[in-house]
């Protein structure tokens, strides 16, 4: 832990009177990056609807010229604050330049329109996004990986435990108890196969809750890692070579696809998905692709990013249907293409446009 920090602590535990602490968090202009100011309020909000509309620095975060740098920050979704407790607040904003439309990395807005159609709400879409996530020293290097070197080959580390085999439990135990607090939807975590590298489930989430709590969830991460002096990154490939990339494999289901039968709603959703996979890789990563070259290889338990491929329990395919799934004849299915650092919006909004709208 970084214990410069540690001074700190006794002035979390005075009084704040009647005041809240509500901190707006909002996604920057590189659609990867999360940012953060708090106001003060003279109520505990019980809403977004609660708090009022504010505003930032567009020029200073990739939004906004100078001349004209004024962004208004619209309260979407509440979260308890675990860091300062109490009736402390995280509020997740949308973004809106000074003609009030979404900015350009609001994709919360158009992903909204589309989970709000009758068509997709009548068939209550469920998420689940596994996000993998790379922890790192101050430096940049792999946490516990030896300086200038590299650890064993890949084999003893995924869901580990032991010295050596693990590194930053503490980071990753103490970000599941604060998304508890918080209220966001996390489902569990576990070591991944790349030493340093975790992950850990989000949902199930209908609609735009997905998005939401994702986002939030990776606020949190970082917040806690801050704590901690470690750094997190979400690159899909941290580091080259014959170790594995990090992604935010997507769990989909309808309500026709949970029921009795489910099995050939899945299968008509994976068609439709095949006949789109340019579209759908163009919008699972934030770079239209690019990030994703380095990771989709057709190794390392990835698909190939230039051909569509699924099938049952197989982790080399694009979407994989789990085993237990196919057995039950219903379920969902797991799209295994969207980068870890993804935006949850564009993905779940492309899932739904392909698969429900036909567009």
């Amino acid at each position: 832990m970084d214990h410069s920090k540690a001074p700190s602590k006794k002035y979390m535990t005075l009084d704040q009177g009647e005041s809240v602490q509500a901190m707006y968090v909002w996604v920057d202009g590189t659609g990867e990056n999360l940012r953060c100011k708090t106001k003060t309020l003279n109520m505990e909000p019980m809403t977004p609807e609660d708090l009022p509309i504010w505003n930032f620095d567009g020029s200073s975060t990739y939004q906004a010229e100078g001349c004209n740098s004024d962004v208004y920050l619209h309260p979407v979704a509440l979260f308890r604050d675990p860091f300062r407790q109490g009736k402390n607040k995280l509020v997740l904003c949308e973004t809106y330049q000074f003609n009030h439309k979404p900015t350009k990395t609001n994709t919360r807005k158009s992903c909204l329109d589309v989970m709000e159609t009758e068509l997709v709400e009548n068939a209550h879409p469920w998420f689940g996004i596994e996000q993998e996530y790379t922890l790192l020293d101050k430096d940049g290097h792999p946490l516990g990986w030896p300086k200038g070197g590299f650890p064993g080959p890949q084999g003893p580390y995924y869901c580990a435990v032991g010295t050596g085999n693990v590194f930053g439990r503490d980071v990753v135990e103490a970000h599941y108890r604060a998304c508890l607090y918080a209220g966001v939807k996390i489902a569990g975590t576990n070591a991944e196969v790349m030493p340093a590298q975790w992950e850990y489930q989000v949902g199930p989430c209908e609609g735009i809750d997905m998005g939401d709590h994702l986002w939030i969830s990776r606020f949190i991460l970082h917040r806690v890692a801050e704590d901690f002096g470690i750094k997190v990154t979400f690159d899909p490939k941290p580091i080259p070579g014959d170790w594995n990339g990090a992604g935010a494999h997507t769990n989909y289901s309808t309500q026709a696809m949970r029921e009795e039968g489910g099995m050939k709603h899945i299968y008509d959703a994976i068609e439709k998905l095949s006949n789109k996979h340019d579209y759908h890789i163009r919008m699972y990563d934030p770079n239209e692709g690019e990030d994703n070259k380095r990771r989709l290889t057709g190794h390392h338990e990835t698909s190939s990013i230039d051909n569509f491929s699924h099938g049952v329990a197989n982790r080399g395919a694009s979407v994989r249907i789990p085993r237990q799934c196919a057995e039950d004849g219903k379920g969902y299915l797991e799209d295994r293409r969207p980068s870890s650092n993804c935006d949850p919006y564009r993905v779940t909004e492309a899932i739904v446009r392909t698969t429900l709208l036909g567009n």
